[in-house]
């Protein structure tokens, strides 16, 4: 296991991946296991992430952007120069302007010779809901065309049978976002009920899960292909005749917040967007023998945000975000979380 992966009780259906050590960056990489795709929350030093992974990165979620949480746009944008892929950004207010300074920072007068049209969608999120928009293609040499804006009830950035992400703003002196990450359901399969049909586990069961969350009706086809003594096998059942090996369950929410202050506002909309999570990914930037100077830094102490994800009754919290000033005390930071978290400190 490195260093950065983060061991979780969820179902396998996300794998959780901290861009940097916990001195390190903020960022935090959400791989799906069963599609080629990735989201990426923050935006710091991504270097430590190969070009396969950046390369499977659909959304990105930018907190703020502090230079800790922006600096990596350079870096994925060379990676995914010269690729058919989009990639959509979110971020707070401003982000649109930023994003549109960065690339106008390069030259571009070669971008014909590109195969892949790379683009950008970006959406810039304001406190009252509205999802101001832009696009950014490289054969137009990433000139802001605007989009519709949109109204995101609820902080829903993202909808999709498989995921959303959720938004709610926070305070660092600056508006800063913080995410959570729903699966609406998780879809298992029997694999003793698929035996009993003749059918192996396999790739194909990805176009199964997909009918299931797209709500497929029973007459929906499904191919099922595998390989079998050197040959290929292949065969379409309706959706009706797998129903028996297919159960459905509540699925797993991850909630992800950094660089915010403790105030009580603050407080409460972290354990609102928080709230029964399996997994809160938060800042333990101070031990809380050092409180008063993360006030003036409007950053948590551990135990702020062990007592914050104990209001929350999480399942798990994973620190992050420390500060340099405990290099060699990261045991420390961990304790403090940890009691705070079991112990049920007051907040």
């Amino acid at each position: 296991m490195r260093v950065t992966d983060v061991p979780t009780r969820m179902r396998p259906t996300f794998s959780l991946q901290l861009v940097n050590p916990p001195f390190g960056d903020p960022g935090l990489l959400v791989d799906f296991l069963f599609d080629k795709r990735a989201l990426l929350f923050d935006l710091g030093d991504i270097r430590a992430l190969p070009p396969r992974k950046l390369l499977r990165i659909s959304h990105v979620f930018v907190s703020h952007t502090h230079m800790d949480h922006f600096m990596g746009f350079d870096w994925l944008l060379r990676v995914s120069l010269g690729r058919p892929n989009a990639i959509q950004l979110f971020g707070p207010p401003g982000i649109l302007a930023q994003v549109e300074a960065k690339l106008a920072a390069y030259t571009w007068n070669l971008v014909q010779n590109y195969e892949g049209n790379f683009t950008l969608l970006v959406g810039e999120l304001h406190p009252d809901g509205d999802l101001e928009r832009a696009r950014f293609a490289c054969r137009e040499r990433f000139q802001r065309q605007p989009l519709p804006t949109i109204q995101c009830d609820d902080g829903l950035l993202v909808s999709e049978p498989g995921f959303r992400v959720r938004a709610t703003f926070l305070d660092h002196e600056v508006p800063v976002l913080g995410f959570a990450l729903e699966e609406p359901r998780h879809v298992n399969l029997w694999k003793n009920r698929l035996g009993e049909m003749g059918l192996p586990v396999g790739p194909w069961l990805q176009g199964l899960k997909r009918a299931v969350l797209a709500d497929a009706s029973d007459e929906t086809l499904i191919c099922a292909r595998w390989q079998s003594e050197g040959r290929s096998v292949e065969r379409t059942l309706t959706f009706a005749e797998l129903r028996p090996a297919i159960r459905i369950v509540p699925g797993s929410r991850i909630a992800y917040v950094t660089d915010v202050a403790h105030h009580l506002e603050n407080v409460r909309r972290i354990v609102k967007l928080a709230r029964g999570a399996d997994v809160l990914l938060i800042e333990s930037v101070f031990l809380d023998e050092d409180a008063a100077h993360a006030a003036r830094k409007f950053h948590l102490t551990a135990r702020q945000a062990g007592n914050i994800a104990r209001a929350a009754a999480v399942g798990q919290v994973i620190p992050f975000h420390f500060s340099p000033r405990y290099a060699g005390r990261e045991a420390a930071l961990r304790r403090e979380l940890e009691q705070a978290f079991r112990g049920g400190q007051s907040i």
